[in-house]
């Protein structure tokens, strides 16, 4: 039996997933990398706990994948939230849902996970080569810029896995692009996700409150009403809320050149009850001394308030109460794209076969956030990027065994 060579380049969790999956049936793989090592934005990623998955309901949790869940329902099908638990248990990593329903290790930390991984694929057989920058397609193979100068290599199938635009500096440079456009693949452009939006706070706003958490309110836009936290920044807000708006406040903005959320400073209430509440406050107390006894209000809330309304202190108590419960933060923009946790845009699903085969490069699969989707943080972002990567190994081992080459 001929022993298929596969080539995987790039190290993060979609590649050395696809690796995994050719190196199990057989196929001698090899990693490249053009990094010092391999699986940096996944150790990134678990700095503050690694959220690996989400346990909702499978129903809810495909359609956060929004337009994509199409081209990705096969791979999510065979490896979701359930193998991906199951996987990690494997590599001897328990994992526990979070009362968000958000998946951990039980280490927290990606790197436990990450070492284990690796032993595994090195007992696999599976070669990874670390400094070695994929440049491109030769007559004979593939080119890699490496310490010792460039190299060509040819291989029998190559799984691309080489991240979107986000975070730069860990390896997803998207340095990739004009090299596949080049063979006639079809790349939307890449647009942050999951990211901060810039807000153009007042001075007092800036100095008074920059750095502090908002915490318990309910944020609206065209992604819906969600409940959350986030942070008031020098330039902005970012956060878990702000990101799971971040899609429909980037595409307001490209549409509109501004865009707004909405925030309810007082969820628990009504807007009857806090009205009734700010009623039985004495007439003779101080504004804020109001919100703080009638509303809860204080601090950072109480600033935010005092930033997005206008003529606060002439608001009746019907009025002030739909204020509180309504405050309009007006974005002006998303931050860079270097700062966003993910991106949408990438290599266009027509150009891409039900087995994530590029049609322009038989031969060549794509893997993780190379291809054009996005999805919210809570693990979702992961879970994609192991399954694909599992389907794009799987099919290039099956394309490399039919001995036909690219």
């Amino acid at each position: 039996m001929v022993t298929r060579l596969i080539a995987v380049i790039g190290g993060g969790p979609a590649g050395l997933m696809a690796a995994e999956q050719a190196a199990q049936q057989g196929a001698r793989v090899v990693v490249f990398e053009a990094m010092p090592t391999v699986g940096r934005k996944l150790l990134m990623a678990g700095k503050s706990g690694l959220n690996i998955t989400h346990a909702e309901d499978r129903s809810a949790f495909d359609t956060r994948y929004g337009a994509a869940q199409a081209p990705l329902q096969a791979a999510l099908d065979v490896f979701s939230a359930p193998q991906l638990r199951n996987w990690c248990a494997e590599l001897g990593v328990e994992t526990f849902v979070g009362s968000s329903g958000r998946v951990f290790p039980k280490a927290m930390k990606a790197s436990p996970l990450l070492r284990a991984w690796l032993n595994r694929l090195v007992a696999q057989g599976v070669e990874i080569r670390t400094r070695h920058r994929w440049t491109g397609f030769a007559t004979d193979g593939l080119t890699f810029d490496t310490p010792a100068g460039q190299v060509v290599e040819d291989f029998d199938a190559t799984v691309l896995a080489l991240g979107g635009a986000s975070w730069p500096r860990l390896g997803s440079d998207a340095a990739w692009v004009p090299v596949l456009e080049q063979r006639g693949v079809v790349v939307s452009a890449f647009r942050p996700a999951n990211c901060g939006f810039e807000m153009g706070w007042s001075e007092v706003m800036i100095e008074r409150f920059a750095g502090q958490p908002v915490k318990t309110v309910q944020a609206s836009s065209a992604a819906g009403h969600i409940a959350g936290e986030f942070v008031v920044t020098r330039w902005g807000i970012e956060g878990s809320l702000v990101y799971a708006h971040s899609a429909a406040l980037r595409d307001a903005v490209e549409r509109d050149g501004t865009a707004q959320l909405e925030l309810d400073l007082a969820p628990g209430r009504t807007v009857e009850r806090l009205a009734q509440d700010l009623a039985r406050q004495p007439a003779k107390a101080s504004l804020s001394n109001r919100l703080r006894k009638g509303a809860g209000l204080d601090g950072v809330k109480l600033g935010l308030l005092r930033e997005c309304v206008p003529d606060l202190a002439t608001l009746t108590t019907d009025t002030l109460a739909v204020a509180i419960k309504s405050v309009p933060l007006t974005v002006q923009r998303p931050r860079p794209i270097a700062e966003a946790i993910s991106v949408a845009g990438g290599i266009a699903w027509d150009g891409v076969d039900p087995h994530f085969m590029l049609k322009a490069l038989p031969g060549v699969f794509v893997a993780g956030e190379m291809l054009d989707w996005e999805a919210p943080t809570g693990g979702y972002l992961l879970t994609a990027c192991f399954a694909t990567g599992r389907a794009a190994g799987q099919a290039a081992i099956a394309y490399a065994s039919g001995g036909e080459k690219r």
